[in-house]
């Protein structure tokens, strides 16, 4: 058998040595798949290998196909990177093996959780008595935060969709702005809800409030407004849906994947002004406050209809019945046994404080803006969005030219962001969300697309 010291010690040296690597190795591989599956690949071996062999192996027959996803030069989709400390919490939580799903389970990741929470609702500056569930992303995180909706509306007009499913249900109306995420539709489709009545929206993709009250009628309703679109960063006016919502009796559920993050900042709180009124909200901690993969992060105003949707009990678990005032996590998400995904958020925030925080989203938005200034003075450029936080959109003259163009900045990988369409053409989406992303970085992506329109790179 292997030495476990040993061989986390050996571990520990790969993993530096890729972190290590983040500053200067291409940001995207140039790899074929079929080399993959050659190296990865083959039959499964009959005897046992020594586990340094594996992990050896492993580590180098998977470094060709790595995307530094963790340097500050990636500009794709949504994506941060891995804070120090959270980075050394995932290896602890991975090392501890805490089953997440009890108390009993591991009473420290329950602790963590419940501390965790409050210093979120604080930072975020939603109601106190919020409860909250660690999940693997935004799309569960809205799975949650919806089915804890649809138990509420429903209870409200006499009907237990937990004993009684929809079947004969009253029926139950879901608004969501033209723009709104997929995660939201994925979430209602997961939860029998079917399609949502979708909401006209601005040409940033906020959804318009007089289409939203021309939208909403009678019997139970979910509003689903977002607060950081994900081409433009645009937020929905949350106050007026806050108004239009509570007129009508609806649950407001707002999907602030990174955009929440926005209240952390004295610089860009304004953006989430109104988002106290909601009743249920999601996020990813893996996006804005970069901790490792899944973290995503569902809180609700309603306690009372986030558990009643969540809870299960069986006649094998050791659950809390109140007396230790104890938190079993399998009561607030869809899973059961799980990851303690919580150390690794309390490890970022408490490395961060609040004013690291702040200044980390105000340096992307600030990058964000850097960059949206620049590209302009290229030939053909046209930025689409008002740049409000860290993303920019933009495209050139052409969808052939703009695919091209993009293209070549991907070949090249010194830097590496998505592409996307938008009202009907390409367009490029370039996302500021990495702690170690400064000026060198956004400059370097500018100088990538300059090398790109002159066919250099």
């Amino acid at each position: 058998m292997s030495d476990p010291p040993e061989l986390l010690r050996r571990t520990a040296e790969l993993a530096a040595d890729y972190v290590a690597s983040l500053e200067d190795r291409p940001v995207y591989p140039h790899v074929e798949p079929d080399e993959l599956r050659a190296a990865l690949g083959g039959p499964l071996p009959d005897e046992p290998l020594e586990a340094e062999q594996v992990v050896e192996e492993l580590a180098a027959a998977a470094e060709p196909g790595l995307v530094a996803m963790g340097s500050g030069r990636y500009f794709g989709f949504v994506i941060g990177g891995a804070l120090p400390a959270a980075l050394a919490a995932d290896w602890l939580t991975s090392a501890w093996d805490q089953n997440a799903g009890l108390y009993v389970g591991g009473p420290s990741a329950s602790v963590v959780e419940q501390v965790t929470g409050e210093w979120l609702v604080d930072l975020l500056g939603l109601p106190p008595d919020c409860s909250i569930g660690y999940v693997t992303g935004a799309q569960m995180a809205n799975v949650t935060g919806l089915a804890a909706a649809r138990w509420h509306v429903l209870d409200a007009v006499g009907w237990d969709v937990g004993s009684q499913g929809l079947t004969g249900a009253p029926p139950v109306s879901v608004l969501v702005g033209a723009k709104g995420h997929v995660t939201i539709d994925r979430a209602l489709r997961l939860l029998g809800l079917g399609a949502p009545t979708v909401v006209a929206a601005d040409d940033q993709g906020r959804l318009v409030p007089e289409a939203l009250r021309e939208a909403l009628g009678d019997g139970p309703t979910i509003v689903c407004a977002q607060a950081g679109e994900v081409n433009t960063g645009a937020f929905d006016p949350l106050p007026e849906i806050a108004d239009l919502a509570e007129e009508a009796g609806a649950w407001l559920h707002v999907d602030g994947a990174f955009g929440i993050w926005a209240a952390v900042s004295p610089r860009f709180r304004h953006l989430v002004a109104g988002i106290e009124r909601a009743d249920s909200w999601t996020t990813d901690a893996h996006k804005w406050l970069n901790v490792p993969y899944d973290s995503g992060i569902v809180l609700c105003r309603h306690p009372e209809s986030h558990r009643a949707a969540m809870t299960i009990a069986a006649s094998y678990l050791i659950q809390d019945e109140g007396a230790r005032q104890v938190r079993d996590q399998v009561d607030w998400v869809p899973e059961f046994s799980r990851r303690a995904r919580g150390f690794a958020v309390y490890a970022a925030l408490r490395s961060l404080g609040r004013r690291g925080l702040a200044e980390l989203v105000e340096r992307c938005c600030d990058g964000a803006a850097r960059f949206a200034g620049a590209i302009t003075e290229l030939e053909g450029v046209e930025v689409l969005n008002e740049v409000v936080l860290n993303q920019v959109l933009f495209r050139f003259d052409s969808d052939k030219r703009t695919d091209e163009v993009l293209q070549r900045v991907q070949e090249e990988s010194r830097v590496w962001m998505s592409g996307t369409t938008w009202d009907g053409r390409k367009a490029i989406r370039l996302s500021v969300s990495n702690w170690q992303t400064g000026d060198e970085e956004i400059d370097l992506a500018v100088d990538a697309f300059a090398r790109a329109c002159f066919g250099r790179a």
